[in-house]
């Protein structure tokens, strides 16, 4: 079937907003009752007659902030799909079909025809995403569909096409130009394909299932150990907003810290002599004195990310610290402060500076807690003190090394306090070469799997 330019019947359109606010928050989006009301009157006031519109009301009162948005579209075309008007073309899933189809493509492309390329990713998944017949089986694949059509092998064509069209540029005028403008609408193209291929499974499967594990979340729901390459950047763009409102909410805290808490002995004395009426608290208050911090990470294998975020996190928030410094490892261990200083002009190439400039492998590549921490507690025990507060970062596998708990107990009783995270979901600590428990025994070990965790713990764990 061909896609229109309006919305499905919006059929029990409550139930879709309740529904499309659910996915949300599962997501991690902060909506509340009020924001939902706020939805519910948009739509009643622009109709379902446009689509754009309804897309455009909805983001307007539900999202509060643009690195939302790529989430918000997904779970909208669930439950806002494109109406399907008029018959689509079948396909005998052959080689002539495809190269038809291809053919279709390629004209929509150059014609930048939007209402083609939503009848052609829907005419593809149909003749070309399906699989299995089962009860398990969800039936449409993007993935299938798009390794069989490949659509980014169109750009020459597209280009070529362009070039003949009356009053094209000269062939050498701004052609980088042009291929990136087809290369976006090839992307689109593609992300019509994956939007289609949800639509058809939340028809089986239901949209609220669908909503909740088929839509990838914003950058700072995803697993540090399965962020890609794109998504990491992403995460590092985050780093300065991130770094303002936690650095707000620990002034916050140290304000109220500074007014210090009630000193009981003084505050009876004073009474006394007023019969405990009024009782006039004497408060105990603290000297203005901001804590030092030490990061002691594992910059090895998947851990990685995590650490480089972490670190590039804590360089923002330097200026909430007397002094902070940062300790990178694998197998040895070596102080890497000035190069994130140095890094925060490009954080995407942290972590190939890292270790290319510091001294992190001995005789092997592999990640030996024992021995870092060891060496550490050896070599850099100045670095801690009563007023010191360490962040491990790592996921406590040791490659079935030593995991060396005697230079943990040290360094947990030099400074002020040790707090571990771990990107590992807690019920893999302990499996195969974890030794996790035997850590978290002598230190606090937390999960921290995301951005968004990471944010809530330091925010919480930083001390003030």
């Amino acid at each position: 079937m061909s896609h229109g330019d309006t919305p499905a019947a919006p059929a029990a359109p409550a139930g879709r907003l309740t529904g499309l606010v659910g996915a949300l928050r599962a997501h991690g989006f902060r909506i509340g009752t009020g924001e939902t009301v706020d939805a519910g009157l948009a739509l009643e006031a622009v109709g379902f007659t446009d689509r754009a519109r309804v897309r455009e009301a909805l983001a307007a009162t539900l999202l509060h902030g643009e690195g939302q948005r790529p989430v918000f579209d997904q779970v909208f075309d669930l439950y806002f799909p494109l109406g399907h008007t008029g018959a689509a073309e079948t396909y005998e899933n052959t080689p002539a079909d495809l190269a038809a189809l291809r053919e279709r493509l390629a004209e929509a492309l150059t014609a930048g025809d939007g209402a083609a390329l939503d009848r052609l990713a829907a005419e593809a998944v149909g003749g070309f995403g399906g699989y299995g017949s089962g009860p398990e089986s969800d039936g449409w694949s993007s993935y299938q569909t798009l390794s069989r059509l490949r659509p980014e092998t169109l750009l020459a064509r597209v280009r070529e096409r362009l070039r003949a069209a009356p009053g094209a540029a000269e062939p050498d005028f701004a052609e980088r130009l042009l291929d990136d403008e087809i290369r976006r609408l090839i992307e689109a193209f593609r992300e019509r394909v994956r939007t289609e291929a949800r639509r058809r499974v939340a028809e089986r499967r239901g949209r609220d299932p669908v909503a909740r594990r088929a839509v990838a979340g914003t950058a700072d729901s995803v697993d540090f150990l399965l962020a890609g390459r794109a998504q990491l950047d992403e995460l590092r763009r985050t780093v300065r907003p991130l770094a303002r409102k936690l650095a707000t909410r620990l002034a916050a805290r140290r304000r109220r810290a500074a007014r210090g808490e009630i000193d009981l002995r003084r505050t009876l004395r004073r009474s006394l002599a007023t019969g405990g009426v009024p009782v006039r608290p004497v408060l105990r208050r603290r000297p203005p004195r901001r804590p030092e911090l030490v990061l002691l990470c594992d910059v090895s294998g998947s851990v990685a990310g995590f650490a480089q975020f972490t670190m590039l996190l804590v360089q923002a928030l330097h200026d909430q610290f007397s002094r902070v410094r940062v300790f990178a490892f694998v197998n040895r261990v070596d102080e890497v402060t000035g190069l994130i200083a140095r890094g925060s002009a490009d954080p995407a190439g942290l972590g190939d500076r890292i270790l290319a400039e510091a001294e992190l492998t001995g005789w092997h590549g592999q990640s030996d807690y024992g021995t870092a921490l060891g060496e550490f507690a050896d070599r850099y025990a100045e670095a801690l003190g009563p007023r010191t507060v360490v962040f491990v970062l790592g996921d406590a596998r040791t490659n079935g090394s030593d995991p060396n708990l005697a230079a943990l107990r040290r360094i947990a009783d030099r400074a002020r306090r040790v707090h571990w995270l771990n990107p590992e979901q807690p019920s893999l600590w302990g499996t195969g070469d974890s030794v996790a428990p035997a850590y978290a025994g002598l230190v606090e070990m937390r999960p921290c799997r995301n951005a968004r965790q990471l944010g809530a713990l330091i925010g919480r764990l930083l001390p003030v």
